[in-house]
């Protein structure tokens, strides 16, 4: 069938997937990760822009809290969105997601600071921070089941693992443009209005990724499930009556993940405001983040292809348990650039290899049916309750302990939760996509 026509294939069909289609459907999740990734070093100069306070402490926490709130949308995102992807397909939600996630980047980028509109301004930024955490707990299911149910079986972990290299690419993108812009123009005028550009720089990338999606073909939808729920709360029902350890174990494991990459984004401000590298050193840290990024969620998606997704999960995560306070003691004993971007690549790496293996077993270990729903939702609540909060524990941590691992031990903790919960997932790979649908 004609990849321009947007019909729907049979399950067994695989529709065209070439670069321009992966990277139309991996484009939310870039746009996800650049945004986390601009927001977290911008975090300072946005809490002083609608959060002014005395203390710039208090105004970095309240920046810090805002960029939590987002996260409490996630899981209605996950549940509607990620239904509505099962009930009607792929495509349609991928639609609607990117959508909202353009309107939630602009209100932030385009809103009057405190000192102009008051409080105004502190109830639109809160709106688009909401509205953004809605596309973005309903992004993560469809564009990752469209990637592995049009990826050829035996190369399901490389294509879906574009999904977590694009995070890279989107935090490497950041990390570059921020650099030059902050060398061009200077720390001064970065923190009144350089932050704001780089929102709407991601902006632009918008309306090419609502193109291209809409002329994707379809990879599931209710014509060929005839398992698929009826409503939202048939498929919520079916997921906890027929997969809830599953979901359980999914929960811990992309928990440990998501603090992984929250204590990546974290460093700039853990280089700056605790180790007091300057802004220039410290705005840096993401082309090391990206970088790894970029390079080693497709070698975890190769590995996973030829050993299998639960060694994959594993080592990597058992590695970071192991390396995580050594590598941050090391740190703090000779803080540097060289340090910070060393331990900040090494982490990067081993949790963006095992963050492959995760975002192609979870999907495959799921029918059809439920398979955009079961991810969005688990990964939504996960990365709601982890992602909005770990910023702002560990700097909190370190500002009422004075302990400047706290970051360290936060994340050993979590790796070891991750470790335990992905020894007791199932393997998946070679799984058959259509039989597990049709069973």
């Amino acid at each position: 069938m004609d990849a321009l026509t947007g019909a729907r294939l049979p399950p067994t069909s695989h529709p065209p997937l070439n670069r321009r289609a992966v990277g139309a459907v991996v484009l939310g999740n870039a746009l996800e990760f650049y945004d986390f990734t601009v927001y977290a070093f911008f975090a300072k100069p946005i809490g002083e822009a609608f959060f002014p306070a005395n203390d710039p402490t208090h105004s970095l926490l309240a920046s810090l809290a805002l960029f939590g709130i987002g996260y409490v949308m996630r899981p209605i995102g996950g549940v509607l969105i990620g239904a509505f992807a099962d009930r009607a397909g792929r495509k349609p939600a991928m639609l609607i997601t990117i959508a909202l996630m353009a309107l939630g980047m602009l209100m932030l980028a385009a809103c009057p600071s405190y000192a102009v509109i008051g409080g105004w301004a502190q109830v639109i930024v809160i709106a688009g921070r909401l509205v953004q955490g809605l596309a973005l707990g309903g992004e993560v299911g469809p564009s990752t089941a469209y990637l592995l149910e049009a990826a050829p079986p035996e190369r399901r972990g490389f294509v879906t693992s574009w999904q977590i290299a694009s995070q890279g690419c989107a935090a490497l993108f950041a990390g570059i443009i921020a650099t030059v812009l902050a060398l061009a123009v200077g720390d001064q005028a970065m923190a009144q209005w350089g932050w704001r550009l780089m929102f709407a720089l991601g902006l632009c990338v918008v309306p090419v990724g609502l193109i291209i999606r809409s002329h994707l073909p379809e990879t599931a939808g209710p014509e060929e499930d005839p398992h698929a729920a009826a409503s939202t709360f048939g498929v919520v029902r079916r997921l906890l009556r027929d997969h809830g350890r599953l979901l359980g174990l999914t929960f811990l494991v992309i928990a440990a993940s998501t603090v992984s990459n929250a204590v990546g984004t974290n460093m700039p401000v853990f280089a700056g405001a605790t180790l007091g590298l300057s802004e220039t050193a410290a705005t840096a840290v993401p082309i090391a983040l990206g970088l790894a990024s970029v390079i080693f969620p497709l070698l975890g998606g190769w590995l996973a292809d030829r050993v299998g997704r639960r060694p994959v999960m594993i080592w990597p995560r058992a590695l970071i348990l192991i390396l995580a306070v050594p590598a941050f003691a090391w740190v703090v004993q000779a803080p540097s650039a060289a340090s910070v971007y060393a331990v900040t690549f090494l982490l990067s790496a081993l949790s963006s290899i095992n963050a492959a293996a995760v975002i192609v077993g979870i999907p495959e270990a799921l029918p059809r049916a439920v398979r955009s729903a079961g991810l969005s939702i688990v990964y939504a609540v996960s990365v709601s309750v982890f992602g909005g909060s770990t910023n702002y524990v560990v700097n909190w941590l370190i500002a009422t302990t004075g302990d400047r691992l706290a970051p360290a031990y936060y994340l050993a903790a979590f790796s070891l939760v991750g470790t335990v919960a992905a020894m007791l997932l199932p393997e998946t790979r070679g799984r058959d996509l259509d039989a597990d649908a049709a069973a």
